[in-house]
């Protein structure tokens, strides 16, 4: 077993600045879970921790996996981590970027370019276009490859998947991978459809439920241990852990994650209104509440006391039913989610006017994982006997969940 170490604009999201090798920071969220004995305590990510892993890294060549979320936090704020290897004196040759980029500014699906970072030179090598997976090429001249990105617990959120293959790359050149981890915003619970062998792809690579309830540390771990990579390779895995963390501590983002993910409600609703991207409605892309609303023009405006108009913005170029005015529900004042719910996607397929149009059937397979939730919808089944027929595959995932969770 491997050893568990463990905003308006996007100037706002990456601060240069440098960095101390002390693990107290004065922005990390606290936690609030008020049944926990760490409740006044800061949730350290596992990147502050740098006394734990910088003796990983001196002398070597490193590659680091990154986004703008790869950050040590501060009093100042915070700092990139490649940024802030650099002055602790750690040689890092090349930056592996994921889908919105190496400093998040690219859209959702939107291709990511190599190239060179205008503020370090280094290369940086696109895992969001020509290839997803890293050549033997790509990773030649490595010692260590560094894996550093918040994920918010969601299975077709990509860095999950970025990670899965940066795994099986490392494992196959026999290069080692050090995963810094960092608390999930819906580690919370586990819900969902699971995905079916038959519909894997980069938006759920293994049969796991839609929200899994892990951090990308245990993920990894399990991802590794249960044979999951390709040939049944196992990567040389060390995961540096959080600290003051549980799987029931709130955790909100200082970063927004993605460019359409503002806030922690679009975060908790992500799940649920992420099933959208499938259809044809509108999930707020192209407005100011991304995943905390959503429309279309061709849902009965009589059903609805809500609208809005997408246009393009940060984030959503060409944003579905764009400059149309759309009729749905506003849920930016939507607590906490602690379930996926059915709720919205079964109200405006019932209220579009076109119901064949309604489904991106290939889209939303994909994103549901299976092909059953739309026959489901369609059929005109329940919520309450949908999310019932998902229980034997959650159960079976709980099972192998519990073994790789390290954090109470």
């Amino acid at each position: 077993m491997p050893f568990f170490l463990n905003l308006k604009s996007t100037v706002l999201w990456f601060s240069v600045c440098l960095v101390a090798c002390g693990q107290q920071t004065s922005i990390q969220p606290k936690s609030q879970n008020p049944n926990s004995k760490e409740a006044t305590e800061e949730v350290i990510v596992a990147a502050n921790r740098t006394s734990a892993y910088l003796p990983l890294l001196k002398g070597k060549k490193v590659g680091v996996v990154a986004n703008h979320t790869s950050v040590i936090f501060n009093e100042k704020g915070y700092a990139h981590l490649v940024d802030s290897l650099l002055t602790l004196g750690i040689t890092v040759e090349k930056v592996l970027a994921p889908e919105h980029g190496f400093r998040g500014q690219a859209d959702a699906g939107e291709a990511v370019k190599d190239g060179k970072d205008a503020v370090t030179g280094l290369p940086i090598i696109s895992l969001y276009g020509k290839n997803k997976k890293p050549s033997l090429a790509q990773l030649q001249g490595l010692d260590i490859v560094v894996f550093d990105i918040q994920d918010v617990g969601v299975r077709f959120y990509t860095y999950i998947a970025t990670l899965q293959l940066v795994m099986e790359a490392c494992a196959e050149a026999t290069i080692p991978m050090l995963v810094l981890d960092r608390p999930n915003p819906n580690g919370h619970y586990i819900d969902g459809p699971t995905m079916e062998k038959a519909h894997t792809s980069f938006l759920g690579l293994n049969s796991i439920p839609l929200v899994y309830g892990m951090t990308i540390g245990e993920y990894a771990q399990m991802v590794n241990e249960e044979g999951w990579l390709e040939s049944n390779v196992k990567a040389q895995l060390t995961v540096i852990p959080l600290e003051h963390y549980t799987h029931n501590t709130t955790y909100v983002l200082p970063i927004r994650p993605s460019p359409n993910l503002p806030n922690a409600t679009a975060i908790s609703l992500y799940p649920s209104l992420g099933l959208f991207e499938g259809t044809t409605i509108n999930a707020g892309r192209g407005t100011e509440f991304q995943f905390q609303r959503y429309g279309a023009s061709f849902l009965d405006s009589t059903a609805f006391d809500f609208s809005y108009v997408p246009q393009p913005n940060f984030g959503a170029k060409y944003p579905k039913e764009k400059g149309k005015t759309c009729f749905g529900e506003d849920l930016s004042s939507h607590p906490k989610m602690r379930a996926v719910s059915l709720e919205w996607l079964i109200k405006a397929y019932h209220n579009c006017r076109d119901t064949s149009k309604f489904f991106n059937t290939s889209g939303f397979t994909k994103h549901a994982g299976t092909a059953q939730l739309q026959q489901q919808i369609e059929a005109g089944v329940s919520e309450a006997d949908i999310i019932a027929s998902w229980e034997k595959d959650l159960n079976l995932f709980r099972a192998i969940r519990k073994k790789y969770l390290r954090y109470e």
